[in-house]
């Protein structure tokens, strides 16, 4: 067992030549920290207005849970349509989910070998038949929030078709994708490359208006973003109580008999357990982060024996048939939203996107669901630097 990533595998994520470290101390229009999705969204929205950008990251590009995560493109946030319309309004929600859409369009387009536009699947509850009592009535419930939740899609004309398949009950998104993350996030690095400085293996200290502080040098900007999402509280302590770290844990698998078993990327259990399927029949998947819920409240990077235990028992579910677990990995995400007694911290699940000094916008807290809604972020963060424009309210700010 390894912990590497099941998708640097790749042999186009395995042969990335790699960016050079940051020389010294350096002047640009515009900082970005973070070179994963949102960074790299960020990087693109700033070169786009003609600013010189400089931007880093502590380990390779997607290094962190932007290269390590599921490889859902999903419409919308971490709340399901019909529930971030009764927390947030019926407005605010539905335009991020649309901006989220937007966004999928202009992967496509850009990184056409990458984004595979599939459609994905929210099952109520797991493949097979429940292994408790008490997972048949969670199960129950989830089918039965089916229902407003395909009544918010197609109110707001969003395609949304029932499932009723092998793989149980649930939701049919057509407009969602897959990916492999690592090489979304190098694509589009290998692109800005030649429009903006980019540099590995240099981590920031510190952040302060117009100073962004490396261990290899300062960067003076009057214009920051600082897109990280896991240890977002710990780069920004002004941040603690507001986001907070945790784990999110995966495995992959031998390829498995039947190459098509998940047709898309599927998500179930109220969204918590997750897998997709790659061309060669691996199943990759994820999940029992709520099941575990102190040990995986940490900024620690290790797979766990427990969450990996459940993990390998959920691809079993998912392929249908016993699997041999051939990676095993984790990653650091942000939430803004938790149940327990920390002050601060039972939010409404939005994502920040917030100013922390003067010219610096920080932008995470994505709940497990960043792929999209990291990108948006970083667009809103850019048009509020650059043009002044309010932050959406979709964004805790």
């Amino acid at each position: 067992m390894t912990s590497k990533p099941g998708w640097d595998d790749d042999p186009v994520v395995a042969a990335w030549p790699g960016l050079p470290a940051l020389p010294g101390d350096v002047t640009a229009d515009a900082c970005v920290v973070g070179l994963g999705g949102s960074g790299l969204a960020a990087i693109e929205a700033l070169v786009d207005r003609g600013l010189s950008v400089v931007a880093v990251d502590a380990g390779r590009v997607a290094a962190g849970a932007a290269g390590r995560n599921g490889g859902f493109l999903l419409g919308g946030p971490d709340a399901y349509l019909h529930t971030a319309i009764a927390e947030w309004g019926e407005d605010a929600a539905v335009w991020l989910y649309r901006e989220t859409l937007r966004e999928l369009d202009h992967l496509a387009e850009v990184l056409p070998d990458v984004v595979n536009r599939v459609g994905s699947i929210r099952l109520a509850g797991l493949p097979g038949e429940p292994e408790s009592a008490d997972e048949a009535a969670d199960r129950a419930r989830e089918v039965a929030d089916l229902d407003p939740h395909e009544a918010a899609l197609r109110k707001h004309g969003i395609a949304v078709e029932r499932y009723d398949g092998p793989l149980g009950t649930g939701l049919f998104l057509p407009d969602d994708a897959a990916m492999n993350p690592a090489r979304r996030a190098l694509g589009l690095a290998n692109l800005l490359q030649y429009k903006a400085k980019l540099y590995e293996r240099t981590t920031v200290t510190a952040v302060r208006s117009g100073r962004v502080e490396t261990e290899r040098g300062v960067i003076s900007s009057p214009l920051v973003v600082v897109a990280v999402d896991g240890r977002l509280d710990v780069l920004l302590p002004q941040l603690a109580g507001r986001v907070r770290t945790a784990r999110l844990q995966m495995v992959a698998t031998e390829p498995i008999a039947e190459p098509r078993r998940l047709p898309c990327p599927v998500y179930g259990r109220w969204g918590y357990d997750y897998a997709q399927q790659d061309a060669s029949g691996r199943i990759l998947c994820g999940g029992g982060r709520d099941l575990f819920v102190e040990d995986e409240w940490t900024t620690a990077t290790d797979p766990s024996a427990f969450v990996q235990g459940y993990v390998a028992d959920l691809a079993t579910r998912m392929a249908g048939e016993e699997v041999a677990v051939t990676r095993r990995w984790a990653a650091s995400v942000g939430f803004t939203s938790w149940d327990d007694d920390t002050p601060g911290g039972e939010g409404d699940g939005r994502a920040l996107c917030t100013e922390v000094d003067d010219g610096v916008v920080a932008i995470g807290g994505y709940n497990g669901t960043g792929n999209l809604v990291g990108p948006v972020a970083a667009r809103a963060a850019v048009a509020h630097l650059t043009d002044g424009v309010a932050i959406p309210y979709c964004f805790a700010r």
